[in-house]
């Protein structure tokens, strides 16, 4: 397996491999990018089917956590951690090992939760390390995926404003993929706004909650891509806007939580073409970072968790959002690019980066 001519390598910073032999844990943290502070980024439990995959994937996902940081104007790095495993046989000792990891890198990464790991976890990770966000004890912030869901909603608001010159969401329809904590709390302000939902999920007990609670319409996982909606919303993994689901989207707006949502960049083009909005994710889905960013922020400080000034923070993914799709009319552009560009001129060229 290559590393260095990985086609997503993309020159991170560091990359490392841990085993424990007692407790069978196996995790990569990745760090793309230091420029702008630690690298900060959660910690992802999955049954990946090779190594490969996990490779691919934390290696994307920790570019992804440079770019996120970056756009949002926190000064921090990107980083992440994949542990190959599932959550049958997750144990306490196994995190308390991701821990004595974590510990290892000196600083350089802030772990927090993730897909397949739960603020519980966190809480035995730091037992063996203080570099961790995400706890519930302390100055902790608990669990971020509610306030992940505020940017998407925030974002989603700002991209139907943009592309359907509506300042309302009453009656909208709404395909959301993934009803995980992110995609259920979406659900829910989404419902509350008024919009018709139509969801989707491995699990078939959240797709019956969200019907119950939110009057949702269930879709079989494969045809939430056919469905009649103004707004597709990514929720669950990545690489699902590509060649053969992009064609069957209805939805003039895309706008989710799901990291990576394009399976490759010439995807965001083939949107532009054909008059779909594309809400970057790593924009959108920022809330959560932005939240543990302040959890970071009180530790180093001594002060209390500012929940206020986490919530100012989210509103301004509006902004940011109608900047990129401004750009991107502009220059003719596909709106990753636009992005892309924003937060490149921000880590490649040291701009300091101050939360306000």
């Amino acid at each position: 397996m290559s590393v260095f001519s990985h086609k997503e390598f993309d020159q991170h910073e560091q990359i490392s491999f841990f085993h424990d032999k007692e407790t069978g844990m196996r995790a990569i943290i990745a760090l793309h990018s230091t420029v702008l502070g630690p690298a900060l980024g959660g910690c992802r439990l999955w049954a990946y089917e090779n190594d490969e995959a996990a490779v691919k994937d934390v290696l994307r996902l920790s570019k992804g956590m440079t770019y996120k940081a970056a756009i949002t104007g926190l000064p921090l790095g990107g980083g992440k951690s994949v542990m190959i495993g599932d959550k049958k046989t997750k144990t306490a000792d196994m995190m308390r090992a991701m821990g004595r990891a974590v510990d290892a890198m000196g600083g350089r990464y802030i772990v927090a939760e993730d897909v397949g790991t739960t603020v519980e976890d966190m809480s035995h990770i730091n037992s063996m390390t203080r570099h961790v966000v995400g706890i519930s004890h302390g100055a902790g912030s608990g669990d971020p995926s509610p306030t992940t869901a505020l940017g998407v909603f925030t974002g989603l608001k700002a991209a139907v404003r943009f592309r359907l010159g509506r300042n309302d969401l009453k009656g909208l329809k709404v395909a959301v993929q993934g009803l995980g904590n992110v995609g259920y709390n979406l659900c829910r302000h989404l419902h509350e706004a008024g919009a018709q939902l139509f969801v989707t999920d491995m699990a078939p007990d959240r797709v019956d909650m969200a019907s119950r609670e939110f009057g949702a319409m269930p879709v079989a996982l494969n045809s939430i891509y056919d469905v009649d909606a103004d707004v597709f919303a990514p929720c669950a993994l990545g690489g699902i806007i590509n060649d053969e689901t992009l064609p069957r989207l209805k939805a003039k707006v895309v706008a989710g939580a799901a990291n990576n949502q394009l399976a490759e960049a010439r995807h965001g083009d083939m949107l532009r073409r054909a008059e779909i909005l594309y809400a970057p994710d790593y924009l959108v889905n920022a809330g959560g970072l932005i939240s543990v960013y302040y959890e970071h922020l009180a530790r180093q400080t001594g002060k209390a968790y500012d929940r206020q000034a986490v919530l100012d923070q989210v509103a301004k993914i509006d902004a940011t959002a109608t900047s990129i799709f401004e750009m991107a009319d502009k220059e003719d552009i596909s709106c990753g690019t636009a992005a892309d560009r924003i937060a490149e001129g921000r880590f490649t060229k040291r701009e300091t980066c101050k939360a306000a």
